[in-house]
């Protein structure tokens, strides 16, 4: 790792305005004296404390320990990875489909697999953080498309395979970007990339469990040139850990050859047990993430009656743009003190002048809190 001088760090403290990492006791409550309602977490179906999922963690760590305890290709392969992985493949109707310990791991492995060094790589311009970095390991050649514009991927579509006429492009985004709450056309820039034999790869992160046909992400149906999804378990899902979703011949790829897969601690396997569990919990309620969307339009309806900018998308997530980075903060701060936790996100992980509060809907909220929250929102 590259050693970064101690007055380069002070300087980004200060740029980011954060010291260090937030810490929060259960349900968002920072000490035992503050009660806030959570409006900040990815926790969107509320599974985190779910009985069913904290039983089957009880019983996994009874027969299987806390961790894995070593890589799967030695002795970290458990059942339960197995059984995951195989209702994964069956539920998002993909042939194979692997386990990582985290979403970055599985992102960088993803692009890894689909790429090498010239490949031309065409990314969403707020692609999430680990995909770009799994383009400067692998070497490829990125440009970047205006976010959720397919005219501008047309074109650089067009650009890339002038440059690289015996190359297949890849085209990278997200289902469900997460401090945007937009989404792009899938279906659409699937027909695109068809069109210009590029290969398309979705992270369906925030969408999972809670978007698109009973919650099987935005991608769910479309083949190709959607080759592969990347998704995690630490949102929707209440656990952790993530995998990737392909076909035979990529995933037999990722084993023999994906240092990301082969040369890492195997996913927990409480954390796939939980998974498992809560899997189970939304196949048998595909109604969780209609109810969302309809909150989340009421919740949008309600805020654009108030005076603000309708927020974009229609998922569980809200993006307030408020400017500054201290407008940003004092509201969060406000709202805290009406009892409500909403973190103030601010550059580098947006862009300069789009500081925001991201408000972020769960399956539990209580009933009165879209009025605890407006009102709050009038006093600010």
């Amino acid at each position: 790792m590259q050693r970064i001088p101690p007055s380069r760090i002070r300087k980004l403290r200060t740029l980011s305005h954060c010291n260090e990492p937030a810490v929060f006791k259960a349900e968002g409550k920072p000490d035992e004296a503050t009660n806030l309602i959570d409006l900040a977490s990815n926790d969107y179906l509320g599974l985190s404390r779910h009985p069913t999922v904290i039983q089957a963690v009880k019983e996994t760590i009874v027969v299987d320990g806390v961790g894995a305890g070593s890589s799967r290709l030695i002795t970290g392969s458990r059942p339960i990875h197995k059984s995951l992985e195989e209702a994964l493949a069956q539920w998002l109707n993909r042939e194979r489909v692997l386990l990582f310990p985290s979403g970055f791991q599985a992102n960088l492995a993803a692009v890894l697999s689909l790429t090498q060094r010239q490949t031309p790589v065409l990314a969403d311009r707020l692609i999430h953080h680990s995909l770009l970095m799994g383009v400067k390991t692998s070497g490829a050649q990125l440009k970047r498309f205006a976010h959720n514009d397919l005219n501008d991927l047309e074109i650089k579509l067009k650009q890339a395979l002038e440059k690289h006429p015996n190359q297949h492009p890849l085209v990278m985004t997200e289902s469900l970007f997460s401090m945007e709450g937009t989404s792009p056309s899938l279906e659409a820039m699937a027909n695109l990339c068809q069109l210009h034999k590029a290969r398309l790869l979705v992270d369906e992160a925030h969408a999972l469990g809670v978007m698109g046909s009973k919650g099987r992400g935005l991608g769910y149906g479309i083949k190709d040139p959607l080759i592969m999804i990347t998704g995690t378990f630490g949102k929707a899902f209440g656990s952790g850990g993530a995998f990737i979703a392909t076909n035979k011949e990529i995933g037999e790829q990722i084993i023999q050859s994906s240092g990301a897969f082969r040369y890492t601690t195997a996913l927990a396997p409480p954390l796939a047990a939980a998974a498992l569990a809560a899997l189970k919990l939304i196949k048998l309620n595909p109604n969780w993430g209609i109810e969302l969307y309809h909150q989340g339009e009421h919740w949008r309806s309600q805020l654009e009656a108030q005076g603000w900018l309708r927020p974009p998308g229609y998922g569980p997530i809200l993006s307030l743009v408020v400017g500054s980075d201290e407008k940003a903060l004092e509201l969060q701060n406000h709202l805290e003190k009406a009892g409500l936790l909403s973190m103030a996100i601010r550059p580098p992980t947006v862009p300069e002048g789009t500081a925001r509060l991201r408000i972020v809907l769960h399956k539990t909220l209580p009933t009165s809190t879209l009025e605890k929250l407006l009102d709050a929102l009038r006093g600010r």
